[in-house]
């Protein structure tokens, strides 16, 4: 049974450096979901607490603003130093509140660790450009300044790399960050908040509001607010999108996904099935980049999907934090069975469940556990392949040629990512220069680019003209200012009516 809210933890927001209770007096609960048990309770911000934190952190950009890059850049290698020094513990609460394994959680911290290290290098990101003597004794130069006040909102599948990957640049650009992470997964940002307080961050430059929906729709409304960035589903990032440019603000809002692995009958039929089994289940599924659909050419299908099938057995279901576990639970109770629910809808569309998690499920206790699920003969247009399932659901769709694959990727609503498998080069160039899709893998089933590049998809994938981190990163958290400047003997001066020329 769940423990009383008087027993469990309560967590806060932290606000100008401090912890800082909710004036709503509302709250959520925190899930163990390896165990079904509450581990906490979690305050829900109201309209006050968002001001209250917009206006700490506005009052905190000037000062930061000001301060020189050369200082910028050393307390962002101080917040790569103690993140890095802190790896484990940070690992630990993620596996305790997310349901991940150890091993996949370190893989998320060091990935969000390579953004920390690309905002270190901020001195070269925010050199600006120059041209002297544009026109006679004219000179014009670039600068790209801060916004002011940003705001994150962040999912719940990776509470530590995905905030790394909006505060970093956001911080080191200059602006005050307001973090509103998952309210499922609370206790990594706060944490990060404190190592980024040690490396010197100052009071109010970074805070953290957890909650729901009124803050979220606070954050949009507030007119200090200058932009958003958010990752989640595809309806709550079209919201998100229109709701805050409607306000007046700069919004990058990454939605859904559908990706697509194409294997060729070339492919080396064992590393591919490596890779399905790797990309679609791990993190029990629960990835904007996992692979949820193969699309199987010609007669690589029966063997690809006998070698997926010989695989799933071996994986070892398990509490993210027990030695050896390669695929934790799903975050909720809510989540697991709509999951599930998936397996009846592709039976009912003609679809063959080839392996039914389910029955892995049933001796995991109270746990929020589904095993890996294996689904065959998926129909294009069918519920199962139409909808984002988000847990350990790979499904297979059969084609004949490469060119009925392509056309189903490129149809699919969403363009986030997808892969294709092949031993022929020709081919993997023609599909990277044919396919609609914003992040694309060549015999690499999760192709999330390193932080010197920027992550996004495309169509209904991505709201917003600029992918997230690495240089887009650093354009969406400044803006361009031009100067032209001369300095000419005052004994020159005349009025002139006409439209300046170059000369």
């Amino acid at each position: 049974m769940p423990q009383s809210v008087s027993q469990a933890l309560l967590i806060n927001h932290r606000i100008g450096g401090v912890s800082s209770e909710s004036v709503s007096g509302r709250t959520g609960p925190v899930w163990n979901p390896a165990t079904g048990q509450q581990i906490a309770e979690v305050n829900f911000a109201s309209v006050d607490d968002v001001d209250h934190a917009v206006a700490v952190a506005k009052a905190a950009f000037p000062a930061w603003r000001a301060t020189p890059l050369s200082r910028r850049a050393e307390i962002m290698f101080k917040l790569r130093g103690l993140i890095d020094a802190n790896r484990e513990r940070l690992a630990g609460i993620v596996a305790t509140e997310n349901g991940k394994t150890l091993a996949d959680a370190r893989g998320e911290i060091a990935r969000g660790l390579e953004n920390v290290e690309f905002a270190c290098g901020i001195s070269n990101l925010l050199k600006g450009s120059y041209s002297e003597q544009a026109s006679t004794g004219v000179d014009v130069y670039q600068l790209r300044q801060p916004l002011g006040v940003v705001a994150g909102i962040t999912p719940f599948n990776f509470p530590v790399m995905v905030p790394l990957w909006m505060l970093a640049n956001a911080i080191a650009c200059g602006n005050a960050f307001i973090l509103k992470p998952s309210e499922k997964v609370p206790s990594a940002s706060l944490f990060l908040a404190e190592l980024a307080q040690q490396a010197g961050v100052p009071d109010g430059v970074l805070n953290v509001l957890m909650g729901d929906r009124v803050a979220v729709d606070r954050l949009l409304a507030h007119p200090d607010v200058r932009a958003i960035s958010f990752v989640g589903s595809t309806p709550i990032a079209r919201y998100i999108y229109e709701t805050g440019t409607r306000n007046g603000k700069r919004v990058q809002a990454l939605g859904g996904a559908k990706n697509h692995m194409l294997v060729l009958p070339d492919a080396d039929v064992e590393a591919a099935a490596d890779a399905a089994v790797s990309a679609a289940y791990g993190a029990a599924g629960q990835r904007c980049m996992a692979i949820s659909v193969i699309v199987a050419v010609g007669g690589v299908a029966d063997p690809l999907v006998a070698a997926i099938r010989n695989r799933i057995p071996k994986i070892k279901v398990g509490p993210g934090l027990e030695q050896g576990s390669e695929m934790g639970p799903l975050v909720t109770r809510e989540q697991r069975d709509r999951v599930a629910g998936f397996l009846d809808f592709a039976i009912a569309d003609g679809a063959t469940v080839a392996v039914d998690g389910r029955e892995e499920s049933a001796s995991k206790g109270d746990g929020f556990f589904l095993g890996a699920s294996l689904i065959d003969n998926v129909a294009p247009g069918t519920r199962c392949y139409n909808e984002e399932i988000f847990g350990p659901v790979l499904s297979v769709v059969r084609v004949e040629t490469y060119a009925e694959g392509l056309k189903i990727i490129n149809e699919n609503e969403f363009g986030n990512g997808t892969a294709i498998f092949t031993q022929n080069g020709g081919a993997a160039r023609q599909f990277q220069f044919d396919v609609e899709v914003g992040m694309v893998g060549i015999n690499v089933p999760i192709p999330v680019p390193v932080s010197s590049y920027s992550f996004g998809g495309w169509k209904s994938s991505l709201f917003g003209d600029l992918h997230m981190y690495g240089p887009e990163g650093i354009q969406f958290y400044t803006r361009g200012k031009v100067v032209t400047s001369r300095w000419p003997d005052p004994g020159t001066s005349k009025v002139d009516l006409g439209f300046p020329q170059v000369r």
